[in-house]
């Protein structure tokens, strides 16, 4: 992103491919109209009015709530790309959110105006190898909420009072979700898609997780939802590690500083009353940290790789290879809303103490929102896990 960018040009509707626009019809919205927070230029996000979306016929338009900052706000704010997504224009930021059905396209049988909704943000095309295949959170025309497009274009976010979405990528909440959980299925849907689905965690596994940011602390929520038996958590900050205990009393926690990778990996075993462990999941991206998982799971197992570390890093590969230790790489998710729901819905696991800071959908609240996901701290001095965005009828 340049430091001076053109005015946003005609903005792309929500979830249709420009190629295959479908027949549309103009949503009526309420007076206040169209509000969002648009990264305008690096360092520079704005609240300001925006076009009002346009439903295809088997989309809805969704009255935004809730909405999560992510990392990945933060660090297009503050570097207006993250690896080959750079953004060559204004694009509305914020991807974990939740809303209010107002409106939906005529193919739409089930939702309805006033269903609450968890929104999946990414878009697949449904046509590729990959698709057909049942990978499409790895399609290469995927369009992602808050994520430059496969051919330039701002990829949109939902940190906007409306926004429209395909109604197949829109989840019913139950009563016994809250919309604040339901924006949670999106960063939770990242340790589903690794424990359930890339691990493969069984009842009463023993599995660990090296990392104990807000990921590796979803990935210990999940986990210990779905049944483990024990569930080991590695970390350099005793913070961190404190911090988890006090909403997952059961689990074994391990500081490893100035441990090497082989030492890391018998401590592990100890910890596992001396036993090899059923799989581990990577959310810090350390070469250290892969290595040691490799050492400490037993013969046949997974490490799954979350963390986003250096892209060349050097690994035990012979011990991997003749123990068949399987290296899963994670993108994503796929196929995780329903089960995210399903264990909010049964109170398997509680994701409240991770609301750490909550703000209003002002220009004011935005700014702090954001300043305090950057440095990892609020106002109030408190560490800064989650900040959600409240996006309440009828403000400005």
């Amino acid at each position: 992103m340049s430091d001076v960018v053109p005015p946003p040009a005609p903005v792309p509707v929500h979830g249709v491919s420009k190629k295959k626009k479908k027949k549309t019809r103009l949503c009526t919205l309420p007076p206040c109209g169209n509000t969002a927070w648009v990264l305008q230029t690096i360092q520079d996000a704005q609240l300001q009015p925006f076009p009002a979306p346009e439903i295809s016929n088997d989309e809805v338009l969704v009255e935004i709530r809730r909405v999560g900052i992510c990392g990945s706000d933060v660090h297009y704010w503050q570097h207006g790309r993250i690896g080959d997504f750079v953004c060559c224009a204004p694009m509305v930021l914020g991807h974990e959110s939740s809303g209010v059905v107002a409106e939906v396209g005529e193919n739409v049988t089930d939702l309805a105006p006033g269903d609450r909704v968890a929104l999946e943000p990414g878009v697949p095309c449904e046509e590729c190898k990959q698709c057909l295949s049942g990978k499409y959170n790895l399609c290469p025309e995927i369009r992602f909420f808050a994520t430059p497009g496969p051919h330039d274009e701002p990829g949109h976010g939902s940190l906007a009072r409306y926004v429209a979405h395909p109604a197949k990528w829109c989840f019913k909440l139950p009563e016994s979700v809250s919309l604040e959980e339901g924006a949670f299925c999106e960063p939770l849907s990242v340790g589903v898609y690794a424990c359930e689905q890339k691990a493969k965690i069984q009842q009463g596994d023993s599995v660990v997780i090296f990392g104990a940011g807000p990921i590796g602390t979803l990935c210990a929520l999940v986990a210990n939802g779905m049944g483990a038996g024990r569930v080991l958590l590695v970390d350099i900050q005793e913070s961190r590690l404190d911090f988890v205990k006090t909403i997952l009393p059961d689990i074994v926690t391990l500081n490893s500083t100035d441990l090497s990778p082989e030492e890391l990996a018998e401590q592990l075993k100890l910890k596992n009353n001396g036993a090899e462990l059923d799989g581990a999941i990577d959310c810090c991206g350390k070469e250290s940290a892969i290595s040691a998982a490799i050492q400490a799971c037993r013969s046949g197992s997974t490490v799954c790789l979350v963390g986003m570390g250096k892209p060349v890093i050097s690994l035990p590969i012979l011990k991997a290879s003749i123990r068949e230790i399987s290296l899963e790489g994670v993108f994503r998710y796929r196929n995780t809303y329903p089960k995210c729901i399903a264990l909010l819905s049964e109170k398997k696991l509680d994701v409240g103490p991770l609301l750490t800071h909550r703000f209003e959908f002002t220009a004011e609240s935005l700014l702090d929102a954001f300043e305090t996901c950057k440095t990892g701290v609020g106002k109030d001095g408190r560490t800064a896990i989650k900040c959600m965005i409240s996006i309440e009828p009828g403000e400005s």
